[in-house]
């Protein structure tokens, strides 16, 4: 009895609009991960294997859910840099014999059992960290040695992230979570925008020196595809998938581009465009929507947070589904270069998942501390 009143009140007290709205994306997720795998000849072989892999993936990510929710990380804001500093040596263990490339790309973790992304996890402690960092230097946010040293912080992180993977999507997605928590901080727009003109200024730099030739590559076929045809053909077929499905599609599991394998990685990456063929526009909009809605719950949860550690949070796991959300999409239909930016809880991937529901887990928890007002 005591462990059915335990169960009850935390689901009374939980954010169950968060919860549902997951379920609700995992599940249209595994509809579309099961359409894009289920020609055998694919490399997760088959459409069983991936759906069982994703479910486990889903179960264990509620479980996350639920202990996350209930630790209070407001106990341990004052140890941020004992935990910026554990992130930085997740980022290194790619270095270690436990490294393993992926697609080209050393960023995963061999476990045996299972593979891990150090850059996925890390996002969550740096969400944390920042957040930390940013309350207690709440009134010096936006002097230039508050900014400083809240950049100093980004910046460490990012570069932990591109030296240890190459990653330079993960590193993006680090700098953009920053910049989110800033505004919501409440960072003068003066910054913000002498940032954007520095930001300007340095691509040349970037181009120079910073960007590799593949990434310069992907840049360029946005604009003329024949520069690099090979590169060029995962974008350009993910847009004709997706225009092919015109309203409501060319039915599920019957889309000829999905089903023919002939847009690379697409239970991943391109999972938008096997639902934008299969299931047209009305099955675009249906994503679109559910994580419109799980967004603004995010950054409802924040506005209703009971200390700016505990708002910054939920901001940066709201900005982080945000971002995540934009890059993916636009890489689908053809506006931004391929970054390798999965779509929160509707592409295929196990650390993607998990990652997804620890975060909104955190947020639950800033939900379930959060000030009473009769808006709840």
């Amino acid at each position: 009895m005591d462990i059915v009143k335990t169960v009850t009140h935390y689901i009374k007290n939980t954010d169950l609009y968060l919860v549902i709205l997951s379920l609700l994306c995992s599940i249209y997720g595994l509809v579309l991960i099961y359409s894009a795998t289920l020609n055998p000849a694919t490399v997760y072989d088959g459409s069983t294997r991936n759906l069982f892999i994703q479910a486990v993936a889903i179960i264990i990510g509620l479980g996350a859910f639920v202990l996350m929710s209930l630790i209070d990380l407001e106990t341990m804001s004052g140890w941020w840099k004992i935990f910026l500093l554990g992130n930085i040596g997740l980022q290194m263990l790619l270095f270690t014999p436990l490294g393993e490339e992926v697609n080209g790309q050393r960023a995963w973790l061999n476990l045996e059992f299972t593979t891990m992304q150090p850059g996925e996890l890390g996002k969550l402690i740096f969400i944390f960290t920042l957040a930390a960092h940013i309350s207690d230097i709440r009134e010096h946010i936006s002097e230039w040695q508050g900014l400083f040293v809240i950049g100093l912080h980004t910046l460490i992180m990012m570069g932990a992230v591109l030296i240890a993977s190459g990653d330079t999507g993960m590193a993006i997605q680090y700098f953009m979570i920053a910049l989110i928590m800033l505004f919501a901080a409440g960072l003068s727009l003066k910054w913000l925008g002498l940032g954007a003109g520095l930001g300007v200024i340095s691509i040349p730099l970037l181009w120079n020196f910073v960007l590799q030739d593949y990434q310069i590559t992907r840049i360029l076929v946005l604009f003329d595809p024949s520069i690099d045809t090979d590169i060029s053909r995962q974008a350009t077929y993910g847009k004709i998938a997706i225009g092919s499905g015109q309203t409501s599609g060319q039915g599920l599991t019957h889309g000829t581009m999905t089903q023919m394998q002939l847009v690379s990685e697409n239970q991943t990456d391109y999972i938008f465009s096997v639902a934008g063929e299969e299931l047209g526009f009305i099955g675009c909009m249906l994503i679109i929507l559910l994580l419109t809605l799980l967004i603004a719950r995010l950054f409802y949860v924040s506005y209703r947070g009971s200390t700016m550690f505990s708002s910054l949070l939920a901001v940066g796991v709201g900005g982080m589904f945000l971002f995540q959300t934009f890059m993916n999409i636009f890489m689908n239909v053809g506006l931004l270069p391929v970054m390798g930016l999965t779509l929160p809880f509707f592409s295929y991937g196990g650390t993607s998942v998990l990652t997804m529901y620890a975060a909104l887990g955190i947020a639950a928890g800033v939900r379930m501390r959060a000030k009473p007002s009769w808006l709840q």
